[in-house]
């Protein structure tokens, strides 16, 4: 690896251009979207050989208990790190010079690891190529900055902006609600620059402190590795002046919840049209199928999309979150939104994941629907034309009863693989299994005295 830096892209040397670079990070994201890995001097990582770690990383639950009895030996073997160069980038926050770079993981045998959500991912990808589809996404990335929050026992509070007053809530797109927290942002776009990345737009969204940023649209595990990259981003830009970004998807009582809305269109790989628009500019029948796919398979990967307890706090009804797939032009009350577009860039927008989804395994989950779609030809629904709050809910309401319908739908875990899928489950019921341990303050308020 003497030569790597040769093969980084351009903002990575620009990055590093007449400077000494003094450390390298070595980074897997695990099922949480977490980086996990190992840092060295740069002048070691470019004599390194092999970098490993433990395949138990992908095992570990979000409070940090691990999931053993889903495999039949917990012997926590290593798989081999390999760095895909193509995803160095910088560190800026750092003191020193400092690259990250994406690791691939597979096993001593050379096979990749399957529960590794960047190889979810790749898998769903290689099952488009084989139709001769090209998939691609452009997601949109919500969030809050808050006050900091170092007593998990008290409420998340908006944060302190630059007049000494809170943020507000119900100012979606106003200016002066951004430049409240204007020194944060500047932070985003300078660190955004010197890791290469191009932002599409900045907005403040309806919650107190809520902020979307708009990325462009491309291949979807290029796409996955920006959002993998700019959570970390966004939250060292917070921490620089003095308040923390979260990625919840619910943190503040009565505010609207965060999603990662995902769009969705697929091109033909030999002549790079969109197969969902016909020679007259008209929807082709493919447009259809993939609607379809995600109305039929989405609630059996709703567990992947809303992976946590806090997820389903946001799918409340009138309160900025789809709870139901019905599909709509323009229609933002419906799940799967169909944007108004030339007919080269028709699309359908997927609103119902949370930003707090693992962006490789939430574009996976989606994309998986679609393809099957696509391959069993189904047909929508009729369109929605009015308000979709209106019918009825069709999303599960808890964790656990998500967790059910990913177990049930055999199709869904052939896509994303069925290793990955008893993982990944093993997973998420040890956490809500976790979480039915807790007593919340409303159950002692209300109950404690009261039945």
């Amino acid at each position: 690896m003497q030569d790597w830096i040769e093969h980084i892209p351009e903002a990575a040397r620009n990055y590093i251009d007449g400077r000494k670079l003094d450390e390298v990070e070595c980074i897997v994201p695990d099922l949480a979207g977490i980086a996990r890995g190992k840092a060295m001097p740069a002048s070691k990582f470019a004599k390194m050989g092999r970098i490993y770690l433990p395949n138990s990383i992908f095992m570990q639950t979000i409070t940090g208990d691990w999931a053993a009895d889903a495999v039949d030996t917990f012997t926590e073997p290593d798989m081999l790190l390999t760095p895909d160069f193509s995803t160095a980038s910088a560190a800026p926050w750092t003191a020193d010079v400092t690259l990250q770079v994406i690791h691939d993981v597979s096993d001593k045998a050379g096979v990749p690891v399957p529960t590794a959500p960047r190889n979810v991912l790749r898998r769903v990808l290689e099952l488009y190529a084989a139709e001769g589809w090209t998939p691609i996404v452009a997601p949109e990335m919500e969030f809050f900055l808050v006050a900091p929050n170092p007593d998990p026992a008290q409420p998340i509070q908006p944060p302190m902006g630059r007049t000494g007053r809170r943020a507000m809530g119900k100012q979606a797109y106003s200016m002066s609600a951004v430049d409240e927290y204007g020194r944060v942002i500047d932070d985003i776009y300078d660190f955004a620059e010197a890791q290469g990345f191009e932002i599409d737009g900045i907005a403040q969204e309806g919650g107190a402190g809520q902020v979307e940023i708009n990325l462009q649209h491309g291949h979807p595990l290029n796409l996955a590795d920006e959002i993998f990259y700019f959570k970390r981003l966004i939250r060292e830009a917070a921490l620089r002046h003095e308040c923390f970004a979260t990625f919840m998807a619910k943190p503040i009582e009565g505010e609207p919840g965060s999603a990662m809305h995902m769009h969705h269109s697929v091109l033909d790989s030999e002549t790079g049209q969109n197969i969902f628009s016909d020679a007259d500019g008209n929807s082709t029948p493919a447009f259809g199928h993939f609607i379809a796919g995600l109305q039929t398979h989405m609630p059996a990967v709703i567990a992947i999309l809303a992976p946590y307890v806090n997820s389903y706090r946001r799918y409340v009804r009138d309160f900025a979150a789809p709870i139901n797939l019905e599909w709509g032009h323009d229609n933002r009350t419906t799940g799967l939104r169909v944007p108004i577009s030339l007919p080269e860039s028709r699309r359908v927008e997927n609103r119902l994941a949370g930003m707090d989804c693992n962006p490789y395994l939430g574009l996976a989950a989606s994309l998986a629907c679609g393809y099957l779609g696509l391959k069993e030809q189904r047909e929508p629904r009729a369109e929605c034309v009015g308000d979709a709050y209106r019918g009825d809910d069709d999303l599960p309401e808890t964790l656990g009863g998500a967790l059910d319908l990913f177990e049930e739908n055999a199709a869904v875990r052939e896509v994303l693989g069925e290793e990955f899928c008893r993982i990944y489950e093993a997973v998420k019921r040890l956490e809500y299994t976790e979480f039915l341990q807790v007593i919340s303050p409303w159950e002692r308020e209300h109950l404690l005295l009261n039945v």
